[in-house]
């Protein structure tokens, strides 16, 4: 009986698998049909301005499929908002839009003309924190701070929507900004301690 070396065995299984993929193999592309779609081509938007934290940022060249938090990072320099999932699941991302959070890696840059936009960099004013920056920082409310803008915007909003009345209210309207930190229990208490000050 013969012996069958191993490297036999693999080119002659290299040449049959050859031979059964010619009859499919093409050798030339195929003629596009003459009434086939042109692949559409990104719109761009030549003066596409939005409103952050008061100040008019013009934003030339931007796609249609450009994201708001890649607007505000790659073309408008505000880098406080932080990309986290880039999915809408972390909430790393949030901003206010209009007053209302928004994850911004889910919102498109162009649906937000004429909309009044506020960032992590629009909440000090002259040097002196929000208070819920404040809260933060006393409250050691943060660790590696990737979350710690979204959060601090969540908060605000949280605040201002009135969703402070208990520790399980302001978990439950913060629930959509992850902390991988796990420091849930400081978010809770300077949320609570921010309110406090803030509905005074």
């Amino acid at each position: 009986m013969a012996q069958h070396r191993r490297r036999d065995v693999l080119k002659s299984g290299g040449v049959a698998a050859a031979a059964v993929m010619v009859p499919f193999a093409r050798t030339e592309p195929a003629a596009a049909a003459p009434d086939a779609p042109q692949a559409a081509q990104p719109r761009t938007i030549a003066d596409l301005t939005l409103s952050v934290n008061g100040t008019r940022h013009r934003l030339p060249g931007v796609e249609a499929r450009v994201t708001l938090l890649d607007a505000l990072r790659e073309q408008a320099g505000l880098t406080g908002t932080k990309k986290g999932c880039d999915r809408g699941e972390c909430g790393a991302c949030t901003v206010l839009v209009d007053g209302r959070r928004v994850k911004s890696c889910l919102t498109l840059a162009i649906m937000q003309e004429g909309r009044s936009i506020t960032t992590i960099e629009g909440l000090a004013r002259n040097e002196e924190l929000h208070p819920v920056q404040e809260a933060f920082v006393r409250r050691d409310a943060f660790q590696c701070g990737i979350c710690t803008p979204g959060q601090i915007m969540s908060a605000v909003a949280c605040i201002e929507e009135g969703h402070t009345g208990s520790e399980d209210e302001i978990r439950e309207w913060m629930s959509g900004n992850l902390c991988r930190c796990s420091c849930y229990p400081n978010i809770v208490d300077a949320v609570a301690d921010a309110a406090k000050v803030i509905q005074r």
